[in-house]
């Protein structure tokens, strides 16, 4: 049945209470850091590479909502260097959760700490995004409530956005009809009965309670939901402080690997991501893992040596004695060459050779040829001395320094990893090649079991000597000969060493690893070096320290 059509001004005054509402809320966040392109960029590639991270977010959204945003905020706190946070009222009803846990992470002094392992590394900000996931687990837990209180604030929100938009659409249509009237200003009754729809809609997606109001019903709601985010707040601050020292502890022990294991930021920066994962991985669960920190100090003491070392100089420094050689002058005699006065003075005591130098004694001239370390991995090196350390991981630890002492130095170094006679691995590390880590791994990691042979390695290091001064014409290389055994040497083979040593002018040193008997005067081993010293404490590093002053 059809029914008269109304003017305008009846549609439009039902409409009226509408009309004042805004057809949409201004523009909300999502994201609670405050972030450019190019951090944006750098998470999503950051989560593209990161197999972990792109497993926790999977993980968290099944059991809750808006998660991908929260592990990106997390990413980025830790990421930027001074990470800035939205405020409140700028955020999306739905992401107020994220954004008080965001804001107890920032605030806690441990996220600071925190930051300063990660600022700047997008590596090390995703490591520490895994290493919150179980606190993060647990801030969601407790936070559930609050999060379906802003949810439920977030629809409410949207539904009276929605009802006043098809109001205001629905208002707009019948204008559109009265000006195509005949000057009557007549509205055509679907066109009416489809705005009274609107509006009956309206009112009862708005209605709560007693409340027919769509922007009271969205604000209790928000209400509600920031009533629930201030009773969640104190376990959050709680649950953030415990997340971001663990993370931070995480974080620093990861570094301190890398610099045990002599790996620099300067390479862990070009690395790619997932290799940086599997270099961490197998370094926290390889063979030698558990000696990190032993391996740390042995590169540490023999830096420092190295840093005591004079050039040129014919061994230890013992003291201070009288001479006329400008290289071992002290410091205090070349101040008088700032003194005009005192040039002449200087001049005089420089003629009659009385000027004060640095007095040392012992070694002879450092080497120029090759650093050849070989290391006894026979069965019985598996075994634990004072502290716990092993023998292997002592000798290994000492051969990773003598390899940064190569380096230093500009001279090659090869690893010899032996045992019985038929059991010999070889590892070269040219100097004028980068040492991967990966190589310098399988050197350390590799064990061969077994007895003990002396001749084996020692002829390879022999025969690594002479091909390198028959190549590079290079002599006065240092072989390194680090056990805990004694075998026989059979005396042709060691005529034949010894006329090897005359010919090429290298050294051995020789390392007893707690057994005093192999350091015994007499001993094949004494026979076989030229300085030998026997290592009783394992736990002690400073135990080698006068061979990185003379190698």
């Amino acid at each position: 049945m059809d029914r008269t059509p109304s003017t305008i001004n009846e549609p439009a005054s039902r409409a009226g209470k509408w009309l004042g509402l805004p057809a949409a809320a201004p523009q909300r966040h999502t994201a609670a850091v405050v972030a450019d392109r190019f951090d944006q960029i750098t998470w999503r590639d950051t989560y593209e590479q990161s197999a972990g991270v792109r497993e926790l977010a999977e993980e968290l959204h099944e059991r809750h909502d808006c998660t991908t945003d929260l592990l990106t905020d997390v990413f980025l706190a830790a990421y930027k260097v001074s990470p800035r946070l939205r405020e409140r009222a700028e955020m999306d009803l739905s992401r107020l959760v994220n954004h008080q846990v965001i804001t107890a992470l920032v605030e806690s002094p441990e996220f600071a700490e925190l930051r300063r392992e990660t600022a700047g590394d997008p590596y090390a900000a995703a490591m520490a995004v895994l290493a919150q996931a179980a606190v993060l687990r647990g801030m969601l837990e407790r936070s559930r409530k609050a999060q379906q209180q802003a949810e439920q604030a977030k629809k409410t929100q949207q539904d009276a956005e929605d009802a006043a938009t098809a109001v205001s659409d629905a208002l707009q249509q019948a204008a559109d009809e009265a000006d195509r009237s005949d000057g009557s200003g007549t509205v055509p009754a679907p066109v009416a009965d489809a705005l009274q729809q609107a509006i009956e809609a309206a009112a009862a997606a708005a209605r709560r309670a007693a409340q027919d109001a769509a922007q009271d019903a969205a604000q209790d709601a928000a209400q509600d939901a920031a009533q629930g985010l201030a009773a969640a707040a104190p376990d959050i601050r709680a649950a953030a402080r415990m997340a971001a020292a663990k993370a931070a502890e995480a974080v620093r022990e990861e570094a301190a690997l890398m610099r045990a294991w002599g790996v620099g930021p300067g390479e862990l920066e070009r690395m790619p991501f997932d290799q940086r994962a599997r270099l961490a991985e197998r370094l926290r669960t390889g063979r030698l893992a558990q000696w990190a920190e032993l391996i740390g100090r042995f590169r540490q003491m023999a830096s420092g040596e190295r840093a005591r070392k004079v050039e040129n100089a014919p061994g230890e420094l013992v003291g201070v004695t009288l001479g006329n050689d400008l290289s071992r002058v002290i410091p205090s005699e070349l101040a008088n060459l700032g003194l005009p006065e005192l040039r002449a003075v200087f001049a005089v005591r420089y003629a009659a050779g009385e000027l004060m130098l640095y007095d040392s004694q012992g070694e002879h001239t450092t080497g120029q040829g090759a650093i050849i370390a070989c290391v006894d991995t026979s069965h019985s090196m598996y075994e634990a001395g004072p502290g716990g350390v092993t023998r292997e991981a002592w000798a290994k630890a000492c051969a990773l320094a003598l390899l940064d002492q190569a380096r230093h130095a500009g001279r090659d170094f090869v690893g010899i990893l032996f045992s019985a006679a038929d059991k010999i691995q070889v590892f070269r590390f040219p100097a004028g090649r980068p040492a991967g880590i990966d190589r310098v791994l399988d050197f350390a990691e590799t064990f061969l079991g077994g007895g003990t042979s002396y001749q084996a390695p020692l002829t390879a290091a022999g025969a690594l000597l002479e091909e390198e001064f028959n190549d590079a014409a290079r002599t006065r290389g240092d072989i390194v000969m680090i056990t805990d055994d004694e075998c026989g040497v059979t005396e042709e083979w060691m005529r034949g060493w010894n006329d090897a040593k005359h010919l090429l002018g290298f050294r051995v040193f020789g390392v007893a690893i707690g057994a005093p008997r192999t350091a015994e005067a007499g001993s094949v081993l004494e026979a076989l070096c030229d300085n030998l010293r026997s290592i009783e404490d394992l736990t002690d590093v400073h135990a080698a320290a006068d061979l990185f002053r003379v190698i």
